[in-house]
């Protein structure tokens, strides 16, 4: 494969399509062009805004001095995680190539996308001063409830209307779904998107297998086994969130590099972070069932 370098390249925008597509928490994502590489290749520099309130208006003196300042904060990547596959020889690089893009779109939709959804949301509940209610819903009635309880949490904390997301399993949303009434349909108006997540998704805490590990070597994720708790719903308010991602390069190792095999070997890996602004942390809101 004479250029592997331009192959793997041409092939992120694919791969990020791919997962905006199949990813329920892409539409969190921050904007990438409010942030820059940092030093080192798992490093972020994101910028944070701080200002003074108000002072009193004198007449002779006029306006009270105020300062705003702009920093710009290291932040380091919380996920980091990739997988080397081995592909049987081509017989020319274009075969190669669309090997490749079929096994890497399956690869994210089927694997990256469900784990990088899961470790989200087990990030966000893991954020100390973000809130969080342990508690059962029965029946629609108190979802709803628990919704209500939810926003007006958000109201009195100040956290601005637009922009708050519900994240849902199919089963409580469906409860809602059977009230059918005017009650039920004016609290979900509130949100500005609802998406529904299946629980294999939906923790507050996951483990994360190595891959080579005895027991693990399948990779992946599970809930974890110590006080991971199934989520019932999470109130995301989007700026509230630091959440940003990119697929690496793909790495490619063609037949003649190959040491091991008469193969070509295909690397991805997927750098990004999952984190809450320690200034917003009201704008996340958690409802899970209790741990076991």
């Amino acid at each position: 494969m004479a250029n592997t370098i331009e192959l793997a390249k041409k092939y992120i925008p694919i791969l990020d399509e791919v997962y905006k597509n199949a990813s329920l928490t892409a539409k969190l994502d921050g904007d990438s062009n409010l942030v820059q590489q940092g030093a080192n290749a798992n490093e972020l520099i994101i910028p944070m805004l701080d200002m003074q309130g108000l002072g009193d208006y004198d007449r002779n003196s006029g306006y009270v001095s105020g300062d705003v300042t702009m920093t710009n904060e290291t932040v380091k990547c919380n996920f980091d995680r990739g997988r080397m596959f081995t592909v049987d020889t081509m017989d020319n690089e274009e075969t190669a190539g669309l090997a490749f893009g079929r096994l890497a779109s399956e690869f994210i939709r089927t694997k990256v996308v469900p784990e990088l959804d899961a470790f989200r949301f087990a990030s966000y509940c893991g954020k100390s001063g973000i809130t969080k209610k342990e508690e059962t819903l029965n029946d629609g009635a108190a979802v709803l409830a628990a919704l209500r309880v939810a926003t007006t949490a958000m109201d009195e904390a100040e956290v601005p209307m637009e922009d708050r997301h519900l994240f849902i399993t199919p089963t409580l949303d469906g409860m809602i779904a059977d009230l059918d009434t005017t009650k039920s349909r004016e609290i979900l108006a509130r949100f500005t998107t609802k998406t529904l997540v299946p629980q294999t998704r939906f923790y507050t805490a996951i483990d994360q297998k190595d891959g080579h590990t005895g027991g693990q070597e399948a990779g992946g994720y599970t809930k974890a086994s110590s006080g991971g708790a199934d989520l019932n719903f999470m109130v995301i308010h989007k700026p509230a969130l630091i959440q940003f991602e990119k697929h690496v390069a793909p790495k490619i190792v063609t037949p003649e590099q190959n040491q091991d095999a008469d193969a070509y070997k295909y690397g991805y890996r997927n750098v990004g972070i999952a984190d809450v602004y320690k200034n917003k942390l009201a704008g996340v809101y958690a409802s899970h069932k209790s741990a076991g």
